[in-house]
């Protein structure tokens, strides 16, 4: 994590540039090394409000924050509370992601060829995640009718039961509930 600290309208200070510096090593701990994120920070004074504008940029993340106040050394305290915020925000985002790509298995399936001395094994490809609905069953053949889909995955809100729900040739449509 590369951090360039740049003056506008203000003379340099080693001692206020060591402590921008310090204070965003704080978001390390956030961002991933795959990042290679760079931190570009710019403080300016203009009239009696010193202002810290921060630009976080990496591999996944671009996050940017603005204050001002009377005082540099507040500004920049303010400013790493925002990006903070939004760091963690981002960092819990991916964790998440990545959580649910590893709880996806693949499945593989041996299923026996029209030959019966050739087995062949099929495997899936492509796996979705999807968080059923909680709906009555007519909300949801109101909601299969208006879309696209084949079929509709949902929580059958009368019995907690997931069913699925699917298109019939002749336009009704079937009901696949594990308490029937």
């Amino acid at each position: 994590m590369n951090i360039h600290v740049t003056f506008k309208q203000l003379d340099s200070s080693e001692q206020l540039k060591g402590y921008a510096v310090k204070r965003l090593e704080k978001l390390s701990k956030f961002i991933s090394d795959d990042e290679n994120a760079e931190i570009f920070v710019t403080l300016s004074v203009d009239k009696f409000r010193h202002k810290a504008d921060v630009n976080i940029r990496g591999k996944h993340l671009h996050v940017s924050a603005v204050e001002q106040s009377d005082d540099m050394y507040a500004s920049i305290d303010m400013v790493l509370d925002k990006l903070e915020a939004q760091v963690k925000k981002h960092h819990d985002k991916m964790k998440d992601k990545y959580r649910s790509v590893r709880n996806t298995r693949m499945v593989r399936l041996d299923v026996l060829a029209v030959d019966d001395a050739n087995p062949r094994q099929h495997s899936i490809v492509r796996s979705d995640s999807y968080e059923p609905k909680p709906l009555h069953v007519d909300e949801a053949a109101e909601q299969l009718n208006k879309s696209s889909q084949e079929f509709l995955v949902f929580i059958n809100a009368e019995s907690d039961k997931v069913n699925v729900l699917y298109k019939l040739n002749n336009g009704d449509f079937g009901l696949i509930d594990p308490d029937v």
